[in-house]
C-alpha cells in the first residue's frame, strides 16, 4: 500500500507537471485516466514511454487480475475447507469467480458510469481491508501480550481508517448518501467507540502480569 501510495504521488506530479495546472489535468482525465497516461509517457520519453503505458495500462492490470482471481480462489478454498489438489475442485471454485468477474466487466462497458462506480466500491472495500488488518493485527499483539504498548502503531491507523471508511460509505452515492456532516459525526463515533474497547482491553492487559519463560 505504501509502494501504491508513492506510485499515486508520482503520477499526481507528473500530471500536474505536464499539463501544467490541475484544471487542465482534470480536463484531460475526462477523457480517460489511460489516455492521461499514453500522453505522458509519450510525451516525456517518446516510443520507449509509449511501451510503458502499454506495460502499466494493459500487461500489469492483467497480471493482477490473475493474481487477484487466484488469491480469491484459496482464500475460499481455506474458508469452506475445499481441497484444491484435484482439477474439478478448482474449477468449482474458479468457474463462479469468473462468471462473477465477467458480469463486473459487462456492467462497466454497457453502463456509462459502470467503471467508475466499480472502481470507487474497489477504492472502499480496499481501504476497508486495510482498516480490518490493522485491528486484527492490533488484537493479535494484545492476545500475545509481548508489544502491549506496541499495539498503538496498529491502533492508531486502524482508528483513522475506521473513520475514514465509514464516512465514505455513508456519504457516497454508491452509499447511503447520508448528510457530509451526520456521516462524519458517525463515523468518528464509530472509530472513538472501537478506540475506546481497544483502550479497555489494553488497560486489562497491562494491569494482568505478563508470562514469564
Amino acid at each position: 500500500m505504501i509502494s501504491e501510495a508513492v506510485i499515486a504521488l508520482v503520477w499526481a506530479a507528473a500530471g500536474v507537471s505536464f499539463y501544467g495546472t490541475t484544471q487542465l489535468l482534470n480536463e484531460a482525465l475526462a477523457n480517460g485516466a489511460s489516455n492521461v497516461v499514453y500522453e505522458i509517457s509519450t510525451g516525456v520519453l517518446g516510443v520507449f514511454g509509449g511501451i510503458l503505458a502499454v506495460a502499466g495500462v494493459i500487461v500489469c492490470p492483467i497480471t493482477s487480475g490473475d493474481t487477484a482471481f487466484r488469491s480469491a480462489r484459496l482464500v475460499l478454498a481455506e474458508t469452506f475447507k475445499i481441497d484444491q489438489k484435484k482439477i474439478k475442485n478448482r474449477l468449482l471454485i474458479t468457474i463462479p469467480l469468473l462468471a462473477a468477474g465477467g458480469l463486473l466487466t459487462w456492467f462497466a462497458m454497457t453502463d456509462d458510469n459502470g467503471f467508475e462506480t466499480i472502481w470507487r466500491y474497489f477504492s472502499w472495500s480496499n481501504q476497508t481491508l486495510a482498516m480490518i488488518a490493522l485491528w486484527v493485527s492490533t488484537v493479535y499483539l494484545l492476545k500475545e501480550n509481548k508489544y502491549r504498548f506496541g499495539s498503538l502503531m496498529t491502533a492508531l491507523p486502524a482508528a483513522f481508517m475506521t473513520a475514514v471508511s465509514f464516512t465514505y460509505i455513508l456519504t457516497a452515492e454508491e452509499g447511503l448518501r447520508i448528510d457530509y456532516n451526520i456521516s462524519c459525526i458517525i463515523g468518528a463515533s464509530i472509530s472513538a467507540i472501537f478506540l475506546i474497547i481497544y483502550f479497555v482491553f489494553l488497560s486489562k492487559r497491562i494491569r494482568k502480569p505478563s508470562k514469564t519463560l
